[in-house]
């Protein structure tokens, strides 16, 4: 009989280990689920500018792509520049400088449409914006819209008005196709292409290519 109660101790003893140790690998696990969203939410948005981050947009523009080709939708791709940034962060100090890169992105944001088009920080003053189901003429339109979004109000940094002004390159597709290979690596050389040949013929323009093969540009 002692034996047999002896036992039963035992038993019961280590059932209430094996109780006790997966309770806490539940928490474990629990905590880890957190820390990991925390970290995915984390690397998703770029910390000073709240916008999504680079690797956001590594990751989510190329599905972006796929989802417009598998169903042959319209995208555009914007990407804007702030102008002469070096000049401001010589002029205010990097503080300064950053409160300009805070506010560039609410104000890219007024003009989108919410949980559809989205912007990035791709650069340490370069955005993109990217507009699903959008084709070239509307992209055309909403760039407009960002580039006096960002021009046509000073930015206030330590209560003064500060005027800044950027630099816009689009590409757009009416009709994303199938089929070709690399096409968002394509779509962002285009964009960055024209975006190029807008800060070298002045600045504080547009330049839109639409995306047909061998497209021909427009600036506005």
């Amino acid at each position: 009989g002692a034996d047999q109660c002896v036992g039963r101790r035992v038993s019961e003893r280590e059932l209430e280990a094996q109780v006790s140790l997966a309770r806490r690998v539940a928490e474990l696990e629990s905590v880890l689920r957190i820390t990991l969203a925390e970290n995915r939410k984390l690397s998703a948005t770029d910390d000073l500018t709240r916008v999504a981050s680079r690797r956001f947009f590594g990751k989510h523009f190329p599905r972006e792509v796929e989802r417009a080709a598998r169903y042959g939708r319209p995208l555009s791709l914007v990407l804007c520049d702030i102008d002469y940034f070096k000049r401001h962060n010589d002029t205010l100090g990097h503080a300064g400088g950053d409160e300009i890169l805070r506010q560039f992105g609410p104000r890219l944001q007024k003009v989108l449409r919410r949980n559809i088009d989205w912007v990035a920080r791709i650069g340490g003053e370069e955005f993109s914006v990217v507009l699903p189901e959008t084709p070239y003429e509307a992209a055309l339109g909403t760039a407009r819209k960002l580039r006096g979004a960002i021009g046509h109000e000073a930015f206030t940094i330590e209560g003064k008005g500060v005027p800044v002004t950027a630099s816009f390159g689009l590409c757009g597709l009416d009709r994303v196709p199938t089929g070709e290979r690399r096409l968002a690596e394509r779509i962002f050389k285009i964009a960055d292409a024209a975006l190029y040949r807008s800060k070298h013929s002045g600045r504080n323009r547009l330049t839109a290519t639409m995306y047909s093969g061998g497209a021909g540009d427009a600036q506005a």
